[in-house]
């Protein structure tokens, strides 16, 4: 038998760190290669987990709504093979940790197995905290070596994250104890009628965040709560929203233009070719493909939006990838991101669209698809708004929001003069980053969308 480490795996290329969700099994279960054994969260998306061997789930060393950092072993399972090994991805992706799957590769068979016992004792004995504290498996082999029992254990202060035992705390405490200088803390009970609170701690939440930046921004003087209000908590994705949010304020000067766009021939054709792309496609078709399509046109003829800013560099960006927000039910906000939405036509970009809107309501995005935007859009006509002031994506440098169509009374240019007609309007108000766009740029592109749609052409075929 062998006992192979199961550690987080990376879920896209900005995410660092996950919260355990939910485990699926439990320990001791059977589990089979690539069988969904946990869930876990990041500030992009809620995922499953698959295993990556075989075997029994002999050990699970992260308890739910734990943050643990990509590496950091998750899981113990024990599998048919030899050896110590440490997994992280996809089927078969074992390599050894510190050497030693290579050490119990060349070790004969007696050292296997002692080295399997002595991975044993350690399972057991993490098995026995009663402090609530997690610690590690190094930290407690070497408490086990030098005598240390839990409730010594307990006494260690830890300078790892959330106040945990790490290699160097428990070898520092050993070092001291073998030079009797070491002094034991006195027990203290707080008087009868004194009421102790303990410290509250910092709840974490993903990459960093915690209350301390609620405690931060919350106002100066605490807000009245009367008979009959609510209180709120607000969930892990609203957290994460918040701080997003505050954190582009902070980053970013924001400026916003607007323009107001005659899309009449838009909705003509829209109207004409709906029920032909229902009957062919199975699905429907929203203004958001032609949006889509005048925003890349438009991109490509300023290039300069299409930029990210980090420091004092800015990353001009090859690929166009869009970024569409999408309002789910729970009242959060998400955005999947449209990778290279230039090498779509009309009908690839409904489909795109309208498939990646449809699985990040039902929570099934993939966490690369939360990734890599260059340039966001965010339809706020869809409840019926005519403009906004969106706030940028970070580290984007622009963003549009597209208001309601609405029919309006408006002037007609003519040949033989001017005439006041029934057209379908529309609010553009385009939010940009003043430390790299100026008004000039910010303005233009905005109005080049305008233009875009203005023009689109209403013999247009769909196919």
């Amino acid at each position: 038998m062998a006992l192979v480490k199961m550690v987080m795996p990376k879920m896209g290329e900005s995410i660092m760190e996950g919260t355990i969700i939910n485990w699926l099994k439990k320990e001791g279960d059977r589990i089979e290669q690539d069988e969904y054994i946990l869930e876990v969260a990041t500030d992009k998306v809620d995922t499953e987990v698959p295993a990556t061997h075989s075997g029994i789930l002999k050990q699970i060393l992260v308890k739910e709504g734990e943050v643990v950092p990509v590496g950091q072993p998750i899981a113990i399972i024990e599998t048919e093979g030899e050896g110590d090994q440490t997994t992280s991805g996809g089927a078969g992706e074992a390599q050894a940790l510190n050497g030693s799957a290579k050490q119990a590769e060349e070790a004969a068979p007696q050292e296997v197995a002692v080295l399997e016992a002595q991975m044993t004792e350690t399972i057991q004995l993490l098995d026995k905290p009663q402090d609530g504290r997690f610690y590690s498996p190094l930290v407690m082999s070497i408490a086990k070596t030098e005598g240390i029992d839990m409730d010594e254990l307990a006494r260690i202060p830890g300078t790892g994250k959330d106040g945990r035992v790490t290699k160097a705390d428990i070898l520092a405490y050993v070092e001291q104890k073998k030079k009797g200088a070491l002094q034991q803390p006195a027990q203290t009970t707080a008087p009868a009628t004194q009421k102790v609170s303990p410290a509250p701690e910092p709840v974490q939440l993903t990459e960093g965040i915690t209350a301390d930046f609620f405690a931060k921004v919350r106002p100066s003087q605490p807000i009245p709560v009367y008979e009959g209000d609510e209180i709120i908590e607000m969930d892990r994705m609203r957290k994460i929203i918040a701080q997003r949010m505050v954190e582009s304020k902070h980053i970013s000067p924001h400026v916003t233009s607007f323009v107001e766009a005659d899309v009449t021939n838009l909705v003509y054709w829209r109207r004409k070719i709906k029920a032909e792309f229902q009957q062919k496609e199975n699905d429907s078709i929203t203004y958001m493909p032609m949006i889509v399509e005048a925003v890349v046109k438009a991109l490509k003829d300023y290039p300069m939006m299409n930029v990210s800013v980090d420091g004092d560099k800015i990353i001009k960006h090859k690929d166009i990838n869009i970024g569409i927000a999408v309002a789910l039910p729970s009242g959060n906000l998400i955005v999947p991101v449209l990778k290279n939405a230039d090498r779509y036509n009309i009908v690839g970009l409904a489909k795109a669209i309208n498939d990646l809107a449809r699985r990040a309501r039902e929570n099934k995005l993939k966490p690369d698809e939360l990734t890599g935007g260059t340039y966001t859009i965010s339809n706020v006509g869809s409840f019926g708004n005519v403009m906004g002031t969106p706030i940028i994506m970070q580290p984007q440098v622009g963003i549009l929001a597209i208001g309601a169509i609405r029919k309006k009374p408006a002037v007609i240019e003519t040949p033989t003069g001017d005439m006041i007609g029934i057209r379908h309007m529309v609010f553009l108000s385009h939010s940009y980053d003043h430390r790299v766009v100026d008004g000039a740029l910010g303005g233009m592109f905005v109005r080049r969308v305008a233009d875009y749609l203005e023009n689109f052409n209403l013999e247009r075929k769909l196919y």
